[in-house]
């Protein structure tokens, strides 16, 4: 080894205690685990002050997590839009969100009747909601009342409280909880869903749910009312049909297949002794005038 080589060596040693400073120039070594608590030993006790310095620091700083969770700041720390694009996701945040409701849910769902595993998944949340005292409104489309599943369903949550109503044309899917979080749909993905807690915005929701409330009609299956509905629903059609639209899309509005819709243009077409399509829009355009 070179000088250079060997200065380095014997500053490393005596850095890590194996080498000690004796008398003159002499330099003595030292047994490694007198070394080992020499310099170990002193960065070992550093260390666990610093860890329990951290611990208590840490807990000062959480005891005051109670207060910051009840806190405004706290609040509007979360995300005031939130982008579902998950089913499982959507129906996730409904459960907590219905969990947590003390006042009321507000509902629209359209599309007519409501498939057999979501108003599986929905019964029994909904129950414990109103079991809670939780008010509870749901609006359907009138073509939700020709669905026995539907009907039960309706028949269940209204014994407990809930107020259900229908219409007749297509609105959006959403959901409020205690005028604080809507849910709405997602464009473009029928199984997403938006997160709103933007206070102005909800109270819009809000406010258009109302309106919506307001033009609708209370459920009810009796044969009378069924017959009733269903006189609205061919309005709803010949409303649709003047105003141009293909089978698909007044199916589509209205929340039926469009094997229903057709036969119900059908009935129509007879009623207005039409042989096309065309001659009915005619007729219905011309009797819409004279009304």
């Amino acid at each position: 080894m070179s000088p250079t080589q060997v200065s380095a060596a014997v500053r490393e040693l005596l850095a890590m205690g194996l080498l000690r400073s004796g008398p003159g120039d002499e330099l003595r070594a030292v047994a490694p685990e007198d070394a080992v608590a020499c310099v170990v030993g002193p960065l070992d006790r550093d260390i666990r002050a610093r860890r329990a310095l951290a611990e208590q620091t840490r807990e000062a700083i959480m005891a005051f997590l109670p207060v910051f969770e009840t806190s405004q700041f706290s609040r509007e720390k979360e995300s005031r839009f939130e982008v579902l694009e998950e089913l499982g996701q959507v129906r996730a945040v409904i459960a907590d969100l219905t969990a947590r409701t003390h006042s009321e849910i507000l509902t629209a769902q359209p599309g007519g009747a409501r498939g057999e595993g979501i108003l599986k998944e929905a019964t029994p949340r909904d129950r414990a909601a109103l079991d809670r005292g939780v008010r509870m409104r749901v609006l359907y489309q009138h073509t939700a009342r020709f669905s026995p599943g539907t009907a039960a369903y309706v028949d269940q949550v209204s014994e407990l409280g809930a107020q259900v109503r229908t219409l007749d044309d297509r609105f959006s899917r959403l959901l409020v909880f205690d005028e604080e979080t809507a849910i709405i749909s997602l464009p473009g993905n029928h199984l997403g869903a938006v997160v709103v807690r933007e206070p102005h915005m909800v109270a819009f929701i809000v406010e258009t749910y109302e309106r919506l409330w307001l033009a609708a009609e209370p459920y009810a299956v009796a044969f009378g009312a069924r017959a009733e509905v269903a006189g609205d629903v061919q309005q709803a059609i010949v409303r649709l049909l003047i105003e141009g639209l293909t089978d698909a899309s007044i199916a589509t509005r209205l929340g039926m297949s469009v094997r229903t819709c057709r036969r119900h243009i059908a009935d129509i077409m007879e009623e207005l002794g039409a042989q096309s399509r065309f001659q009915a829009g005619h007729l219905l355009t011309v009797r819409a005038r004279q009304d």
